[in-house]
């Protein structure tokens, strides 16, 4: 099975019959196992009619009690043999399935990273959960074509062979008969990869509108638009659910057809041979074969259709992590170097303009507006900024992250303890955590927790409160310690008081670095060294709060709503 750290490798991305090859040739030796195996189990299930037949002929009928003892000997042995090659083939197809689901979470979880901010504008939430939660499952189950089916195939010829011994036209009769079965359930294959692909679709929309209802709920109930988010989610639903009757429809019909086709090609078989036996063509030993060999074969012939049916389900999901894979993050063209001192970033989209070294706030009516400017300043969309005059997208993207930060007020936090979570990539001295603790007004949170920064924190910090989450990302922003921070709301979640502190600490904390911070808080505002005005997205006018107040009606009445928003 995969090793945790190991490389997955490269994943064969034209197609998601190739995605599906390229996860049996990963792992050779156990495909390999894993067919013998099979065959081998199934081929001593048809050894057993055979073993049968000579106890019949050569003990009963001829009424050698030591033939009889021996053939039952054999028998048993065989069986007993055959039941741990079949444990073994079990264990072996286990790793083979597991080693796929590793194997494509990996990938898939590799590239999602390698995609980073991209990820979210080039593929929705629902999408990539939907792969996660179920397409990586069914790519899994789907290589079962590796065991059974490869000894599906081989055990058919062998007991055709072996009944080609017996009789012509009964090897004939089930020569045909199989791929008849086969080529009848064929086109329902074909319909069920069109409806599997349609249903996954409609259940990655529908995922990505339950991410979006847990995640602003609280927004929805305020702005009233709960019923109306209910009533698409309610319309949604029910197509899937529709989808998923038509999938299952067609699905009852692969599995139904699985079980039935081959119990009425056994009944046609056993019939032809009971016919040949009452004409004298046939031992009873070899009459007891026969149906033994067709009985086994119902088996295979299961195995066959329901190869079928995963096969389609596993391209239709390896399709769709292809589709994902085959997503490329923004180009990097960059190879004109970054300023050497600290310099102005400019937007010329809004027309702001940042000056090194003060802590300069962005206030706007729309919190879009403001947010937008940072992803443009932070390089997350394309756009003509410039930084010392050099065009942001000039300059390599690896220069861009290491000196420009952007501190989202919804980032991610993963598991771990608190020191792990407010760390990341670095591992800073304990001195420089307490500062960083302190400039965010963390310190009630470590000192809250009963063992302090090694306490343990969940995945995006659910196990504390809304102002503590946006501490905790403050804290991880200032311990990077960027050249430039690009701060969103850092303050939108804290009461007055702690919002007070925050600005006052985080103006101490930056003191002679490039901060900018999008805001509506007059609390963060009046100790700003620059604030941009906003309007429409673009720059309405600039200056310190106090002359914004004076001078500006527009932002006089959106820092007085927050004013009263905060009195409240």
């Amino acid at each position: 099975m995969i090793d945790a750290y190991e490389e997955p490798g490269e994943p064969d991305c034209r197609g998601g019959w190739r995605f599906l090859w390229w996860l049996v040739l990963r792992q050779p030796g156990r495909s390999l196992a894993g067919a013998v195996l099979a065959s081998t189990w199934m081929v001593l299930m048809a050894a057993a009619p055979y073993l049968m037949s000579r106890a019949i002929d050569d003990g009963l009928v001829a009424g050698d009690l030591g033939a009889l003892a021996w053939w039952c000997g054999v028998l048993f042995l065989v069986g007993a043999f055959n039941s741990w090659v079949s444990i073994m083939r079990h264990r072996m197809m286990t790793r083979v399935r597991m080693d796929a689901n590793f194997r494509t979470v990996k990938v898939v979880v590799g590239h999602a990273i390698r995609l980073g901010a991209a990820l979210p504008r080039r593929a929705g939430a629902g999408e990539v959960v939907t792969i996660g939660v179920g397409d990586v499952r069914t790519i899994s189950e789907s290589l079962t074509v590796v065991g059974p089916g490869v000894g599906s195939v081989v055990v058919y010829g062998v007991v055709a062979g072996l009944l080609l011994s017996i009789s012509a036209p009964l090897a004939a009769v089930v020569l045909l008969g199989v791929p008849v079965i086969v080529l009848v359930a064929g086109p329902l294959t074909v319909r069920l990869q069109g409806a599997e692909t349609e249903y996954r679709e409609r259940q990655g929309v529908l995922t990505a509108r339950i991410g979006d209802l847990a995640g602003g709920l609280r927004v929805l109930n305020g702005l009233g638009g709960k019923g109306l988010f209910a009533d698409a989610f309610r319309h949604d639903s029910q197509r899937l659910r529709e989808q998923g009757y038509r999938v299952g429809a067609v699905a009852s019909w692969v599995q139904a057809l699985g079980v039935g086709l081959p119990t009425l090609f056994l009944a046609a078989v056993t019939w032809l041979a009971a016919r040949t036996a009452a004409q004298g063509e046939l031992t009873i030993g070899e009459l007891v074969s026969v149906y033994g060999y067709v009985a086994v074969l119902v088996g295979p012939v299961a195995f066959l259709l329901e190869m079928g049916y995963q096969l389609s389900r596993g391209v239709v999901a390896a399709r769709r992590v292809v589709r994902l894979l085959r997503l490329e993050p923004e180009p990097d063209l960059g190879t004109r170097p970054a300023p050497g001192e600290p310099s102005v970033l400019y937007d010329p989209e809004s027309g702001m303009r940042v000056t090194p070294g003060r802590l300069t706030a962005l206030a706007g009516a729309r919190p879009a507006d403001a947010a937008g400017v940072v992803d443009r300043l932070g390089r997350y969309t394309p756009s003509a900024a410039t930084w010392g005059g050099t065009r942001l997208d000039a300059v390599p993207l690896t220069e861009v992250r290491a000196r420009i930060l952007v501190a989202d007020n919804e980032a991610d936090l993963f598991a771990g303890t608190l020191g792990e979570v407010v760390a990341g990539r670095g591992a800073p001295d304990e001195e420089a955590v307490r500062r960083a603790v302190h400039a965010a007004a963390a310190d009630d949170i470590v000192q809250g927790l009963p063992d302090g920064l090694d306490s343990p924190v969940t995945a995006q910090g659910r196990s504390l409160s809304g102002g503590q989450r946006q501490r905790v990302r403050l804290v991880r922003a200032l311990l990077a310690d960027p050249e430039v921070l690009l701060a969103v709301e850092p303050t939108s979640a804290l009461d007055a008081h702690t919002e007070a502190t925050v600005a006052e600490r985080l103006r101490e904390a930056r003191a002679g670095r490039t901060t900018v911070v999008t805001t509506t808080s007059p609390l963060v505002l009046d100790r700003a060294d620059t604030v941009h005005y906003l309007v429409d997205g673009k720059l309405a006018a600039s200056g310190s709060h106090r002359e914004l107040l004076a001078r500006e009606p527009g932002y006089r009445a959106l820092v007085a709503r927050d004013a009263e928003e905060v009195v409240r």
